[in-house]
């Protein structure tokens, strides 16, 4: 299970500010998620045309990076 590569789909704002970005954990905004992987996993991003972007994680990551990160904000 930990080799599934999960797709985290961004889409931003007109202002650069994150509008909407899967797989968010409860207690994070968009934009907070999305520095939060920024931050821990910029290696695996990829830009896209019309103001949208992608993460490539495996499960594995993508769980462990939702605990990280709720527990950092909380």
């Amino acid at each position: 299970m930990s080799d599934e590569t999960v797709i985290i789909h961004a889409r931003f704002a007109a202002n650069g500010t994150i509008a909407e970005i899967s797989e968010r954990p409860q207690g994070l905004n968009p934009q907070e998620w999305f520095d939060f992987l920024s931050y821990r996993s910029a290696d695996k991003y990829q830009a896209l045309a019309g103001g949208r972007g992608v993460f490539r994680l495996t499960r594995a990551e993508v769980e462990a990076s939702k605990v990280d990160a709720t527990t950092k904000a909380a």
